[in-house]
């Protein structure tokens, strides 16, 4: 059975560690050692309102912050905000939401009133839970990630990714460049740490056989958004739909969905040999 809580929640720790800093003998540390900074107005929200805003903020910004709000594809970890530390009810956070920051690449968003205090509501929430967890946590060792079959990993990548990359051409001496963390990393999300490339274009078919195709805004297992063709964003269930993608990283999506723990540590053991 595909144990994909065990694949997002490696994903989400890796994703935490992005900006890996030195810690006592050259060791890296990682940013959940310092305590996220605490929140300067004490807040609590009935439950259905958080559980309300948790349905909505996976769908409208789960892709890039994170379905617990920790840290996603591109968008930082909301619970370690000093601006969200510093909110009080969304008096920050909805001003941010709703002229989005361009220049950070976070696009401006046309959210009712309710689901947006719902959305704060969970935030928050998160935003508490993780300050009760404190820091201390060490860095990830590379010794930590060395349970995967090498043998293994390279049956999966012949089937899986052979048809998109080569082991002897553009990643060749992956296992050199990269190691531990880092290549995980760099395996799960090919863009990580490097400029982020244009949005692919994709087509949704709904039910009644209506086509729309735009550039992909988000996508996770769960949803998909796109701008469609008169600029507005439109957000549709995976479930409820088909659809196709036109982009290079598409391979790589699918396999976030798919994964096992074991395939995801069989296939990095096989990249640690590319040398």
């Amino acid at each position: 059975m595909k144990s994909i809580n065990g694949v997002l929640l490696t994903l989400l720790f890796a994703l935490s560690i992005v900006n890996l800093g030195q810690g006592r003998g050259g060791q890296a540390q990682s940013p959940a050692s310092v305590r996220p900074p605490q929140t300067s107005t004490p807040q609590t929200y009935p439950p259905e309102q958080v559980q309300a805003g948790q349905v909505r903020f996976a769908a409208q910004c789960g892709f890039c912050h994170g379905r617990d709000a920790a840290g996603g594809e591109t968008g930082p970890d909301l619970t370690r905000s000093a601006l969200v530390a510093s909110d009080v009810r969304g008096d920050k956070i909805n001003v941010i939401v709703r002229s989005g920051r361009p220049e950070k690449g976070m696009p401006s968003f046309d959210v009712n009133e309710a689901d947006l205090t719902a959305m704060v509501a969970f935030i928050h929430d998160q935003k508490t839970k993780a300050e009760t967890l404190g820091g201390g946590r060490r860095s990830v060792d590379v010794s930590d990630l060395q349970t995967g079959n090498a043998q293994s990993g390279e049956q999966y990548f012949a089937t899986n990714c052979a048809k998109c990359h080569s082991a002897t051409k553009d990643l060749a001496g992956i296992g050199t460049r990269f190691q531990g963390l880092a290549l995980l990393q760099r395996m799960l999300y090919p863009t990580s740490g490097r400029p982020a490339p244009a949005p692919g274009k994709a087509t949704v078919t709904l039910a009644s056989g209506e086509t729309i195709t735009g550039p992909i805004a988000a996508h996770d297992e769960f949803s998909i958004a796109l701008t469609d063709p008169a600029g507005a964003r439109r957000v549709f269930a995976t479930k409820d739909v088909k659809f196709t993608f036109e982009e290079p990283l598409a391979g790589h999506f699918d396999l976030l969905g798919k994964y096992t723990d074991a395939d995801m540590h069989n296939v990095l053991a096989y990249l640690q040999t590319l040398r």
